[in-house]
């Protein structure tokens, strides 16, 4: 991610300082007012939200589904992420600049593309989750295990911090006046490490994942529409705001980040102007994707306020079992068919034995209706 665009060649790196900086007698520009009022609304109610979200999951869940643990894992993960907005804030409202150092101008926009990374792949799992519950639900039933879960969570959240190593090269504290620094984008007047950063964010960080999510939905709905699954549950739901949510504040900034390779490929200086103007809005806009989830789940679980007060949001992540149950439902309604069908089938054996004298046409309809009986046997497994 880059908030802030670089000064040293205009060309390739963005406009002069003055226009990304206020003197000290200035007033503040309209972008910055606009980047401080987006930061401050999603600090305000994204970093509460978000440590509500926690404690309903740890305090008030009894049943902690697949859903509610990954949802758990979003709100840490955006929750230490909006910890940052107070600097930013500081930062844009501030006439000194970047006043924290190279050290934490390097930390805070790593966390933030791990944020990135992280929340993408959990929503990847979410809907692998979904697709195998629908599709495959006894191998669903075999492999939902805590164990496994939290492996995989755990291979996520490496992965995560593995891909976003890129950004602390990328970024640095330069000073663009007299004691004033800025933490912006630094590429060693290189394009071919610009082009690198882009395409490395928009390409692991949105295509590849966002293929994945857009797979596993397809094979969804078409298995949904079949007689056999009719059932969608809450959990769909849910994932499917999340799903949302992030697609809508995050394409636009790796939209400009494409704008921007494109205009490095084809040395188009009105390209990269309109990249670069753009840039610092987008990414902030892509700041509230960390503050939106909450407000998502209280649309969602709205029903259960007045029923359950504070409680609601943990009825509402309870519900995501739903999936589960109505797994585990066909499961044991294919495991008293089986044992129906066994007990017919000893009946007709022990019969058989009985009735020596039997009729021999008899005896072979009898055979006949046990191969017809072990095939349903063998289709329900």
């Amino acid at each position: 991610m880059a908030t802030f665009v670089s000064t040293e060649t205009p060309v390739l790196y963005g406009p002069p300082p003055s226009s990304v900086m206020p003197t000290p007698s200035s007033k503040l520009s309209i972008s910055h007012q606009i980047g401080i009022a987006i930061l401050v609304i999603a600090f305000v109610f994204g970093f509460p939200g978000n440590l509500f979200v926690v404690w309903s999951v740890l305090c008030r869940v009894r049943r902690r589904s697949v859903t509610c643990l990954l949802i758990l894992n979003l709100a840490v993960a955006d929750a230490l992420v909006l910890l940052s907005a107070p600097l930013f804030i500081r930062f844009l409202a501030g006439p000194r600049g970047w006043e924290f150092g190279a050290t934490l101008c390097k930390t805070v926009h790593y966390l933030c593309c791990v944020n990135m990374y992280s929340s993408i792949y959990l929503i990847c799992l979410m809907s692998m989750d979904r697709w195998l519950a629908v599709t495959k639900p006894f191998l669903s039933q075999r492999l939902r295990t805590k164990k496994r879960l939290l492996s995989v969570m755990l291979g996520i959240w490496v992965m995560a911090f593995l891909m976003a190593l890129p950004m602390p090269f990328y970024r640095s504290s330069l000073m663009v006046r007299p004691n004033v620094y800025v933490c912006m984008p630094y590429h060693w007047k290189d394009s071919t490490h610009e082009i690198f950063q882009y395409l490395w964010e928009t390409v692991l960080g949105f295509l590849l994942p966002f293929t994945f999510i857009l797979f596993c939905y397809i094979s969804v709905i078409c298995r949904l529409r079949s007689a056999m699954f009719q059932r969608k549950g809450r959990g769909n739901f849910l994932i499917l705001l999340i799903i949302a949510a992030f697609t809508l504040f995050w394409l636009p900034y790796h939209l400009i980040n494409i704008l921007q390779v494109i205009g490095l490929m084809q040395n188009s200086a009105s390209v990269l102007n309109v990249a670069k103007v753009a840039r610092p809005n987008v990414t902030a806009f892509a700041f509230m994707s960390s503050s939106v989830n909450p407000v998502l789940y209280v649309f969602a679980g709205s029903s259960h306020i007045r029923q359950a007060g504070l409680g609601f949001m943990a009825k509402l992540f309870e519900g995501t079992n739903s999936e589960s149950g109505s797994t585990r439902t066909r499961s044991s309604r294919g495991s008293n068919a089986e044992s129906s069908v066994f007990t017919k089938l000893s009946v007709k054996l022990s019969r058989k034995g009985d009735g020596a004298g039997a009729d021999p046409h008899e005896e072979t309809m009898a055979d006949l209706n046990n191969r017809d009986e072990m095939k349903t046997l063998t289709t329900l497994h």
